[in-house]
């Protein structure tokens, strides 16, 4: 474990490679029932690098008539997602520190020319629980700032296994992923990183 600024927890290496297949697993289960879909960014339709689907009561989506927001269904298939694995609930009572659990699990998946500029999680009510996120697969360069866009940044390379909680004062930092690093893992088949992150909406 490391406090790399204030809220703001890095856990290297806290799922070992038994436990990332299992988790894998219980992601493509989600996957089959929730498909990931292209979300669109707010007002210009531009679609985002990244593909994506949620688990829990609530799931992140976005479009651009009606933009950011959590809803109880998904936008393409208008079904209910489907429930937050066991280990990701397991994975929250243990280190998130906030004693209500996580309602909606964002599953993002990068290929490996995919990014995310740098944002705030803010589209929830309830900013006193922090977000924990999860990483799968190719590693990525992932920049923490402050919360202001014009904050200084530093960069942190993720590894498949690897967990960070933002939670505290670092719970409105500026975020974002620069880069994959193509074949630094081979849990995925066909190459490309998975971020899953737990976060309590209301």
């Amino acid at each position: 474990m490391m406090q790399l600024s204030d809220g703001i927890i890095y856990y290297p290496s806290y799922f070992q490679r038994n436990e990332q297949e299992k988790l894998l697993e219980e992601v493509r289960s989600v996957v089959s029932q929730a498909p990931l879909y292209v979300p669109a960014m707010p007002k210009t339709g531009k679609p985002m690098s990244v593909r994506m689907t949620n688990c829990g009561t609530l799931g992140w989506v976005t479009d651009r008539d009606r933009g950011y927001r959590y809803q109880h269904e998904h936008p393409v298939t208008g079904r209910p997602w489907p429930a937050i694995p066991a280990v990701l609930l397991d994975l929250w009572h243990s280190i998130a520190g906030y004693e209500k659990p996580p309602e909606a699990c964002l599953i993002n998946f990068y290929a490996d020319d995919a990014r995310m500029g740098l944002h705030q999680d803010k589209d929830e009510q309830d900013l006193d629980a922090p977000v924990l996120s999860v990483s799968l697969g190719n590693s990525c360069l992932f920049r923490i700032g402050g919360t202001q866009r014009s904050s200084p940044t530093s960069s942190i390379k993720l590894a498949s296994g690897d967990v960070i909680v933002l939670g505290g004062a670092g719970r409105l930092c500026f975020h974002g992923v620069d880069r994959i690093y193509p074949a630094t893992s081979n849990l995925l088949k066909n190459g490309g990183r998975i971020n899953l992150t737990l976060r309590r909406v209301t």
